[in-house]
């Protein structure tokens, strides 16, 4: 499996259009959650986000917040972002415009949010150009991928992956979901502990 860990300038160029960090001017990172919710596993995160009085931007596929209500109101309760995720967690490369359009207004219904981070990070330049003019959506795309998700790696790796990557307006991809969890479980306690020794401060993001 292979991706990159740092987002290159050349793939933020290619695809302008969406968000890739935030701004550096202070001491902030913006983690973000893709694909829960999930009754255990978000807890978990919610509940290492408030040790450091952390905010995060949660990315819910529509099907889950369906199924796992109540840990979506948990997440919004607790004064942190959520964003859409589509409803069935769709590839944009491998659907037709359609059908990917309506499997986002779907999700839609359940996730009150102008906020967008297409799975697997893959949307074509038309789709992009259509969810930002004509749904008013930001897309967040991000500049650290954790790699949480690729069980072939250790946690250790998960979390180098992260700090050797991460710096003022860095916005880092973790998951709230099984496949991921072995990796996020380990990583994210250690990043949010490194990084707020260093005087960072964990933030949602507003756009």
């Amino acid at each position: 499996m292979f991706y990159f860990a740092k987002t290159p300038w050349l793939l933020k160029k290619m695809y302008s259009a969406a968000t890739w960090e935030m701004p550096d001017h202070e001491k902030v990172i913006y983690l973000t959650f893709d694909d829960g919710p999930h009754p255990e596993i978000t807890p978990f995160v919610l509940g290492e986000l408030k040790k450091f009085n952390a905010k995060a931007t949660f990315f819910c596929i529509g099907n889950n917040v369906v199924k796992h209500r109540d840990t979506y109101t948990n997440i919004i309760n607790e004064g942190h972002k959520i964003g859409n995720h589509t409803y069935n967690h769709l590839n944009g490369w491998k659907t037709d415009d359609k059908k990917y359009f309506k499997d986002i207004t779907e999700a839609g219904k359940y996730i009150d949010s102008n906020l967008f981070r297409p799975p697997y990070g893959r949307i074509s330049k038309l789709q992009l150009k259509y969810l930002t003019e004509s749904f008013n959506m930001k897309v967040i795309m991000w500049s650290v991928l954790s790699g949480d998700f690729d069980q072939k790696i250790t946690p250790e790796t998960c979390l180098k992956n992260v700090v050797i990557s991460t710096g003022s307006g860095s916005i880092i991809v973790f998951h709230d979901s099984e496949k991921a969890f072995k990796n996020m479980q380990y990583a994210l306690p250690k990043t949010l502990a490194f990084f707020a020794e260093k005087d960072y401060r964990f933030d949602k993001i507003n756009l």
